[in-house]
């Protein structure tokens, strides 16, 4: 199971990384505009996206800052949310990483953020939903650029692969 996950977290920084050389390209108000999305905008999306995989390392690891909503919005800069997004991505291979087969059979436990319930659960489901999740998003993400008539980029995982495969990705 360790290559699956490394899979995906590698997968997933690979994605941020061309997502965000698309939304590079948007002009301020392009980047900020309401475009129907869960978290309304390219902003809210990436920052979204940022803050619940701040939560979730959080939940897996006991360390780093989480926010206490899903909505929070961590950098209002552009620039600044890029560079907060590749050290977390680091951050996330980096954890994905050290995980062992014995590890990876383990359980965390956490509250949701929205509720002072605790949740105890097997840590490979857990990693699958937040994997998923991360996905979920970036296809918002991709909505939100082919609505405003830009070129969103290729976020397949089997492309993924196949640059894995011949050493680009």
């Amino acid at each position: 199971m360790r290559k699956h996950y490394h899979t995906f977290a590698g997968y997933n920084a690979w994605a941020n990384r061309r997502l965000y050389a698309a939304a590079a390209g948007l002009d301020d108000a392009e980047y900020r505009a309401d475009r129907g999305a869960f978290f309304k905008s390219m902003h809210g999306t990436l920052n979204h996206l940022l803050a619940t995989d701040r939560i979730w390392l959080k939940r897996f690891t006991g360390e780093g800052d989480a926010p206490d909503r899903l909505d929070a919005i961590l950098h209002e800069g552009f620039a600044e949310l890029r560079a907060a997004r590749e050290a977390e991505d680091r951050r996330i291979v980096a954890r994905i990483e050290s995980l062992d087969e014995r590890r990876l059979a383990g359980v965390i436990r956490y509250r949701r953020v929205s509720t002072p319930d605790e949740f105890v659960q097997e840590l490979m489901p857990a990693l699958d939903h937040w994997f998923n999740h991360q996905t979920h998003h970036r296809g918002h993400a991709h909505m939100i650029l082919t609505g405003l008539g830009k070129v969103a980029p290729e976020l397949d995982l089997l492309f993924y692969q196949r640059e894995v495969a011949a050493g680009r990705a």
